[in-house]
């Protein structure tokens, strides 16, 4: 009995132990759907990109082949275009006017509502999650006939506008837990110091909530970047166009059977946002990480 006492332990744990063992790495099946949803994802953009580096007959010999030779006759052409970096220097001054308005305007929003409590601040809050549930898309008729109306049409402004208010709801959503998380004697001490409320929101809030602030950002700015619907109601002078109605005009346009070029441009059009998203990846995981932790 004392034997079989002792020994029981050992068997349970050496029955234990291989199982660890064999998902030390995880499970190989979970791996396995993780590179299919990337290849799923990469693969669209890496046709894209190579096929800016062929030729318009190969393409329609093989549309799906690899570039045989290389050319960079495309990128070339794209590069050398005078519409090309008029609509560049457009989308530039588009994403970061949005992005340097959602960010103020947002933590400004966000600081009243987590550290002040009024009449109608939850409401006030709830008016802004519920502008998650209404894209651009939905109120694109109104909001051109008040565009129209206020005589932004061909303008920027009218672009930068919209995108800064509907861009405010996500901001205040991801900016607000951050907020809150700072402790409240933190401020008390502050104001103890003789730091006024100004002071207090420059000093702590901004560098303790900078990781969701760089999160709104970055997401503003990549949203902004991509925009299409709004500029294509709003922008109708070539002299004022963003890049995605640039490849668009390109794909419609005189150069409707250059598909080569098409590809080229759309490579050069997203090749920013991806950057930006690429350098920035794991900010925006620890700020909305953060702000559900919050």
């Amino acid at each position: 009995m004392a034997i079989a006492a002792v020994n029981a332990p050992t068997v349970s744990a050496w029955k234990g132990r291989p199982r660890r063992q064999e998902l030390a790495w995880g499970n190989p099946l979970v791996y396995f759907v993780a590179l299919v949803f990337v290849a799923l994802m990469i693969g669209p953009v890496a046709y894209i990109v190579i096929g800016g580096f062929r030729s318009n007959a190969q393409i329609a010999a093989d549309p799906a082949a690899f570039p045989s030779p290389w050319q960079l006759d495309s990128y070339v052409r794209v590069l050398g275009n005078e519409r090309f970096w008029v609509a560049f220097v457009n989308s530039v001054i588009s994403a970061l006017a949005t992005t340097v308005g959602v960010v103020a305007l947002g933590l400004m929003v966000s600081f009243v509502l987590a550290r002040y409590r009024f009449r109608g601040s939850a409401a006030l809050y709830a008016l802004f999650a519920a502008g998650l549930m209404f894209p651009i898309t939905v109120a694109i008729t109104p909001l051109y006939i008040l565009i129209r109306s206020l005589g932004l049409m061909d303008s920027l402004v009218g672009v930068i506008l919209p995108q800064i208010a509907f861009g405010l709801p996500t901001t205040v959503i991801i900016l607000v837990p951050f907020l809150r998380a700072i402790p409240d004697e933190i401020q008390e001490a502050a104001e103890i110091d003789g730091c006024g409320r100004m002071g207090f929101f420059f000093r702590m809030v901004l560098p303790l909530s900078m990781p969701g602030v760089i999160t709104v950002g970055i997401l503003a700015f990549i949203g902004a970047w991509n925009s299409y619907m709004l500029p294509l109601y709003v922008l109708n002078d070539q002299r004022s166009v963003t890049l995605p109605l640039a490849v668009q005009q390109l794909a419609s346009g005189q150069f409707s059977t250059d598909t080569s070029l098409i590809l080229a441009a759309t490579s050069l059009a997203m090749l920013p946002a991806l950057a930006f998203f690429s350098l920035f990846e794991r900010r925006i995981v620890g700020g909305l990480t953060g702000a559900v932790k919050g």
